[in-house]
């Protein structure tokens, strides 16, 4: 549910609790996904300025860079005991899969600050269906770990007090959109701390896109 729907608007926003969730990760250190990662400046200064603007709602996020996630892998492990592991063969299969047909590199439109209830984020258009394109090698390879539908976005941070949905969509009316879109050049597979929120991301892979005319050998 988004607060830019008016018939299906959470009522308000709902407040995330910053602690070790052991029932989720079972002793399992890493978490693998699949992201875009932001690289232009101007794109990295108009995060931090909506940032900036909602700080008194949002929980710090330093550390995070800012990225779009693309897939969701489930937890980098040696062998797959659990329904959420992912193993190697499966990454490996993932990415012979995506650079089978990665495709040039692209740009892709922002929208408005929007916001689910647990999150406020930058909408992700995919006019040409190059996302989508992704998912579906992806998919090929692995099953993605996904609770909810498929919405591409640019977080800007979880929520750390409630406020009522009238409230919130004034403030982020007040937030112009990006006058830039999103250059994508490569595809990370990346992994972070499970018992962290909001820790770094540790590149394990990248998956360039070649310009048109060459060939580019993946980065390791």
């Amino acid at each position: 549910m988004l607060f830019s729907d008016p018939l299906a608007s959470p009522a308000e926003t709902l407040v995330a609790e910053l602690r070790d969730y052991p029932e989720w990760h079972r002793g399992r250190e890493r978490y693998g996904v699949w992201i875009a990662p932001v690289e232009q400046p101007a794109l990295l200064a108009y995060i931090d300025e909506a940032r900036r603007r909602l700080g008194d709602l949002l929980h710090p996020s330093p550390q995070r860079q800012p990225h779009l996630t693309v897939f969701v892998c489930g937890f980098h492990q040696p062998c797959a005991v659990h329904d959420d592991d992912f193993p190697p063969d499966r990454l490996q299969r993932q990415i012979i899969r995506l650079e089978s047909a990665i495709g040039t590199p692209c740009t892709l439109p922002l929208a408005a600050p929007d916001s689910f209830a647990s999150a406020a984020f930058i909408p992700v258009g995919d006019p040409e269906g190059r996302l989508a394109q992704w998912r579906v090698l992806l998919g090929h390879a692995s099953r993605e770990v996904r609770q909810a539908a498929y919405v591409p976005h640019l977080t800007l941070g979880l929520y750390r007090r409630r406020l009522g949905a009238d409230a919130l969509r004034q403030r982020l009316a007040a937030i112009e959109a990006p006058s830039v879109a999103l250059s994508i050049g490569q595809l990370h597979y990346v992994t972070y701390d499970a018992r962290s929120q909001f820790g770094p991301l540790h590149v394990q892979h990248r998956s360039v896109l070649a310009a048109p005319g060459k060939t580019t050998a993946p980065a390791r």
